[in-house]
């Protein structure tokens, strides 16, 4: 994981070489989405943003992790019941989903890109994108 200022650099060069600006609110949306790792709702990051960028609106939250997403710094889960958040760890992993609390962990395993390798060998497609998504109970909530 990068420090703020590193991400703070490769935040900038990624929205400019894109043709984007990089204006201190993207910047402060973006640190924010890719330095949290609770997967983020867009609510969250604009309730998070605006304790330091008053003016920021809806709006700029949403069209900022449009650019997140174009740009692959993040991924969008869509989640049940309508839910949507967004996940920095861009790299072939799976989320652990808990119906009873709503957390959600990264599970990296490395039978996830060998899978997404054989799949793409066998069947001869092409992937531009996987989302494993796993529902149970987690371990805290199961010793309730």
């Amino acid at each position: 994981m990068l420090n703020l200022e590193d991400l703070e650099s490769t935040i900038i060069k990624t929205f400019r070489n894109s043709g984007y600006r990089a204006t201190p609110q993207r910047i402060a949306i973006s640190k924010y989405i890719l330095s949290n790792h609770e997967h983020p709702t867009a609510q969250e990051a604009y309730l998070e943003v605006k304790k330091t960028h008053q003016t920021v609106s809806l709006a700029t939250i949403y069209n900022t992790i449009k650019i997140l997403k174009e740009t692959g710094l993040i991924l969008e889960l869509n989640l049940h019941q309508g839910e949507t958040r967004f996940d920095p760890n861009t790299e072939p992993h799976a989320h652990l989903l808990c119906l009873r609390c709503g957390k959600i962990s990264d599970w990296k395993d490395p039978i996830i890109p060998s899978l997404i390798s054989k799949v793409s060998d066998e069947e001869n497609f092409t992937i531009i994108g996987s989302c494993l998504n796993l529902s149970g109970i987690c371990e805290s909530c199961d010793r309730k």
